[in-house]
């Protein structure tokens, strides 16, 4: 069995259920390679196991996920060369020069990652608490059902504090709506769980320090029936969303996002491929907390 160094892996009930956690609490489980490439791991050893009929994805400590990362001392060793540098770096178009270097890195380890999993061939579930933010957004919104604790937020900040129109796996206007979604992206601020519940993003809401046990017990719920029956639910929903256009909504979008790099990059003469002080911005970790979003305010980010 994989040794996994960034995340566990678990089953219960004979293996029925198989339990991911990501495991980098100190970090609110931000996502490096090695992290990513793990999951896609541990997703694809769930998917061989016959006796696995759900997966739930969770984060260990105060927060599921807060989005990619930007700065910890794991991130930047693993990008170097040298003995600790991950080898997803030296391949899928990590060789290349100008863009297409993080064309395609983003697309391998940010998209198409995250499409195989969406289209994984179990029931998938994120368990979520805490700030779920930006890159945080994409993992939840990979699985086919989503349950939170009351502590949950969730938040694509990238538009505010990096001027990127979004992260790279674009299911804002399917999860929120179009004009909520552009509005959240504009603002930054942040959606309640309750207001997650309504609009239908979120399946449950539990009390805090209830999540893992409820989520346990929907989860045994959705075990119990034929593993066809569930594949094909979740296909058939799937399959609609898609011939809506949703796939290839993904797509341009990314380019788009690609795009926003390839301005910042041609503005700053190759400095950066984000929005921050080289253009008279803050630096992405000096801005200020994230601000809920208001039916009746509107409420200034620092």
């Amino acid at each position: 069995m994989t040794e996994y160094r960034w995340l566990t892996y678990d089953t219960v009930d004979d293996g029925r259920i198989a339990v991911v956690t990501l495991n980098r609490p100190r970090q609110r489980n931000a996502q490096h390679r090695g992290l990513l490439v793990e999951l896609d791991e541990a997703f694809t050893a769930a998917q061989y196991d016959d006796a696995v009929r759900v997966v739930i994805l969770r984060g260990a400590g105060t927060a599921f996920s807060s989005g990619h990362d930007l700065g910890s001392r794991d991130a930047v060793v693993e990008r170097e060369p040298g003995p600790d540098q991950h080898p997803s770096f030296q391949g899928n178009g990590a060789t290349r020069d100008g863009i297409e270097r993080m064309w395609l890195q983003e697309w391998h380890y940010f998209v198409q990652n995250t499409r195989r999993w969406r289209d994984l061939r179990k029931v998938t579930i994120a368990s979520v608490q805490g700030p779920v933010y930006a890159a945080g957004l994409m993992l939840m919104w990979a699985c086919d059902l989503i349950v939170a604790d009351t502590t949950a937020e969730f938040a694509d900040v990238v538009g505010a504090r990096l001027g990127m129109c979004g992260v790279e796996y674009f299911a804002h206007p399917w999860e929120f709506g179009r004009r909520r979604a552009k509005d959240l992206l504009l603002t930054g601020d942040s959606l309640t769980v309750q207001e997650a519940y309504r609009l239908g993003m979120v399946s449950r809401v539990f009390e805090a320090g209830e999540l893992e046990d409820k989520t346990l017990h929907y989860a045994r719920r959705i075990a119990g029936l034929p593993s066809a029956t569930s594949l094909m639910i979740k296909e058939s929903v799937n399959q609609a969303q898609d011939h809506a256009g949703f796939h290839n909504s993904l797509q341009t979008s990314f380019n788009l996002h690609e795009l926003n790099h390839s301005q910042y990059a041609v503005l700053t003469r190759g400095e950066s491929v984000l929005y921050g002080p080289e253009l008279g911005g803050k630096p992405w970790n000096e801005h200020g907390p994230v601000v809920p979003t208001s039916k009746t305010e509107v409420k200034l980010s620092s």
